[in-house]
């Protein structure tokens, strides 16, 4: 029996190949879509769950609360951890990170800089799972100057991933570290990924009861039935216990909260996140799309099997009048519907292999043929083939079994199926998605151009940025450095600083500044620039004047536009900042107000800045001649490495290095356009399959009309006007739709472009060209057919 269903569905198939081809496109397209998409998706939901105690592992989190503002941390102090394994019973570990910040290693002849390196308790390969390839996990960081190297670091500098441990690599301070470990590579779908761990006894001893010093990622091993919830009420008198006496008197206070590592990647909200995050509301959006493109390859289906009934229709009269039954004729279009989706879901497996590169390069992941055939992915395929094979051909297996015999076989289909009202509602709903994605598409776009071109307040084109990272003085070699590079004509400027827009070396501390009701307490981020870096930067100065020589060091600050309405300053020149219980009468004072920019990303309000003034710093930023950039780079370079023998040469430019942190918004905006595009095509399959279904029930009528004497352009319009009423009621849906879920995307955004009605038009206008062109080409054709042969059989 299922034997001959399928042989009856295959040659089916294979009969009006046109027909099949047109279908087997628009689900292959859709299968493929919704597959990446659920790639995507299963990937970000994974986040930390490698670890075999992951539901134990939690992060501490700092919550500051200052009198008129509000801070969340993702890290915390130092004695921290020690303190919750030792005063809380529910704690079985706890494991604390610090940044090494960017240092230069060396081994033999080889210098890089390295990154992503991280000081770590001895304990921590009791909490986190990683596979050694060489060590000892119990013994690994015990020692000082015990280093872990990950396989891609052992690689880099040994050429190889065994037999290293006991060997040594220096840092530029020339201090040795002994490799007692090397271990995989950390999976990618990690919250907090490294390529080195040092052990935490090689710090300096005094953060050992610093509590009022942040910057340590503190993570707790949890016992079994412990919850998050519950641990975190009973971390509330520590403030009082530990933090009062240092912060009270501030009228600040701190509490911490708990959160499970797994929920940190989509869910957190938290500052210094020591990578790129993820978003739960993204997750939802793919969600919708993935199911949206196979609902739309669904319809498709349906309106194109529905526009082939009339082919069919006296098969189906033979059929029952043969004994079939209604069971059997749906089971055999049921049959037809998953045997297509099979066909298609093969094509989609290749389609997918054959684009795994690309949709890698498009999405920043790192899926490889293994994710293809994981058990998971089968059930999710079979999954799908159900829901094609179901859900599309369920309307025309019930509608074309429905046909009667004797009205079939005499030449006509029953107009009593009720199926119009229902085609109708597939069609509008097809158009309201496609707008819904239109103006979704515009909106994600429009934003991440906003952000790319909005006014920062600085001119970050051709701004080459170089760090010098070195434990001793370079403070003459580095005057020695930039007054070379202002002796070069293709040097527009050059200037030093601890710092620059978008980058490290930003301190937040707390100052007593003056206000109107005197001085008031209050953490503010501050770094040190020198006279230059304004021009350099080519920002403004509002108010006062800019630094102009060493003596500014003494008492000379520069604060921005916010740190001025922050405070309620009338006339900022000459305001006075101290720190905090400094009794030596010495004050700070405003000499200048720089026009605000941003030193963060647009998803950072800008907040109040102090710049104080320092003749060098370590990160040298110069402003370079348009037309001669690769060459400039390579007299730079040869002067660094006639100054600098011993550091390499590396450099970034500063617009890069600020769009470096939108990254992940980009990586998301093109997965978003990429598959809104062809969901749109997808429909354009579908338009043709519902408009060949329309022109071909209407075609007597058409036919009828045009003996009758009516023309070209009556007979169009009478086949438009209804899919004119179609858009039109989809833009009713789709409009408050797409406005409610943008308007709630841009809020993430401090500053965002806004909604406009061109994307709302925009897409009604698209839908609205496509299907009249659509109509337009089958009404013609319809038209322009020969009467006789379409009245034949009345």
């Amino acid at each position: 029996m299922l034997k001959n269903l399928i042989l009856v569905a295959f040659r089916n198939l294979v009969k009006d190949k046109a027909y099949s081809i047109l279908n087997i496109l628009g689900l292959t397209i859709g299968i493929t879509c919704s597959l990446f998409l659920v790639f995507y998706i299963l990937d970000e939901l994974s986040f930390d769950k490698y670890h075999s105690q992951a539901d134990r592992i939690c992060r501490i989190n700092a919550y500051v609360q200052e009198p008129e503002n509000s801070m969340k941390w993702a890290n915390t102090q130092f004695p921290l951890g020690p303190v919750l394994q030792k005063d809380f019973p529910e704690v079985e570990q706890a494991v604390r990170f610090v940044d090494s910040e960017r240092k230069m290693y060396k081994k033999g002849e080889l210098r890089f800089y390295e990154t992503k390196i991280f000081y770590v308790d001895s304990n921590y390969f009791k909490v986190f799972d990683h596979k050694f390839l060489e060590g000892n996990p119990d013994f690994s960081l015990i020692d000082p100057n015990s280093i872990v190297l990950t396989a891609a670091l052992a690689e880099k500098y040994f050429g190889k991933t065994t037999g290293i441990v006991g060997n040594t690599i220096k840092d530029n301070d020339g201090k040795r570290y002994r490799i007692t470990g090397v271990i995989e590579d950390v999976p990618k779908n990690s919250h907090i990924i490294f390529n080195a761990l040092l052990s935490a006894s090689t710090l300096p001893k005094g953060f050992a009861d610093n509590w009022g010093t942040f910057g340590f990622y503190t993570y707790v091993l949890l016992k079994p039935n412990i919850l998050p919830e519950t641990f975190q009420a009973k971390l509330l008198p520590m403030y009082d216990k530990y933090m009062a006496s240092i912060f009270a008197k501030y009228n600040i206070k701190v509490h911490y909260g708990v959160q499970p590592i797994t929920s940190i990647h989509l869910h957190s909200d938290m500052s210094n996140e020591p990578e790129e995050l993820g978003s739960m509301s993204y997750i939802y959006i793919l969600t919708a799309i993935a199911f949206f493109m196979l609902l739309i390859a669904c319809i498709n289906y349906m309106n194109l099997t529905t526009a082939r009934s009339a082919r069919r229709s006296k098969e189906i009269g033979i059929r029952k009048v043969s004994g079939s039954g209604k069971l059997q004729l749906v089971t055999q279009f049921l049959v037809e519907s998953t045997l297509t989706a099979c066909i298609s879901l093969v094509l989609s497996l290749a389609l997918t292999a054959l684009l795994l590169p690309t949709f890698n390069s498009i999405s920043g992941k790192y899926f490889t043929l293994q994710n293809i055939w994981q058990p998971s992915t089968a059930y999710i395929l079979l999954l799908i083939v159900f829901f094609v094979g179901l859900v599309g051909g369920s309307y025309p297996a019930f509608y074309l079994s429905q046909f009667n015999p004797v009205s079939v076989l005499k030449g006509s289909l029953s107009r009593s199926s009720g199926n119009l009202g229902l085609r109708r509602v597939l069609v509008v709903v097809q158009f309201s998605i496609s707008m819904i994605m239109l103006i979704c598409t515009y909106v994600v776009y429009n934003q991440l151009q906003y952000m790319k071109e909005k006014d920062l307040g600085f001119k970050r084109d051709q701004l080459a940025s170089i760090q010098v990272n070195a434990q001793e003085n370079m403070s003459s070699r580095i005057t020695t450095y930039i007054n070379g590079l202002r002796n070069d004509p293709n040097v527009l400027s050059v200037s030093t600083s601890e710092s620059s827009p978008g980058g490290r070396g930003i301190n937040f501390n707390l100052f007593s500044v003056e206000s109107k009701d005197g001085f008031v307490d209050k953490g503010v981020d501050c770094y040190r620039i020198d006279e230059s870096f304004v021009k350099t930067m080519g920002m403004e100065i509002k108010d006062g004047r800019n630094f102009t020589s060493i003596t500014d060091t003494l008492r000379s600050i520069l604060v921005n536009e916010s740190m001025v309405s922050n405070f309620g300053w009338d006339d900022p020149i000459g305001k006075r900042i101290k720190f905090p219980e400094d009794t030596t009468g010495y004050y700070l004072e405003v000499v200048g107000v720089i026009k605000d920019f941003h030193q963060k990303s647009l998803y950072n309000p800008i907040s109040p800045l102090i710049l104080f003034y320092r003749q060098t710093g370590n990160v040298i930023s110069v402003k370079l001649n348009a037309q001669n950039i690769p060459s400039t780079l390579a007299k730079l370079e040869s002067s660094w490495k006639e100054i600098f023998p011993s550091l390499p040469f590396e450099y970034t430019f500063l617009d890069q290095d600020f769009d470096s942190q939108y990254a992940a918004d980009q990586k998301r905006g093109k997965i978003f356009i990429s598959f809104a595009i062809l969901t749109i095509f997808i429909t354009c399959l579908g338009l043709l399959g519902l408009i060949a279904f329309t022109t071909e029930q209407r075609q007597k009528e058409l036919s009828i009309r045009k003996i009758m004497g009516a023309g070209l352009i009556q007979l169009i319009s009478l086949v438009t006007i209804n899919f004119v009423v179609l858009v039109a009621v989809s833009c009713l849906i789709a409009f408050p739709i797409a406005y409610y879920f943008m308007h709630k995307w841009l809020t993430i955004f401090p500053y965002n472009s806004g909604l406009n009605a061109i994307g709302f038009v925009g897409s009604a206008v698209v839908v609205l060209v496509i299907t009249l062109l659509t109509v337009l080409f089958h009404t013609i054709k319809a038209s322009l057919a020969n009467p006789t042969r379409s009245l034949r059989t009345e």
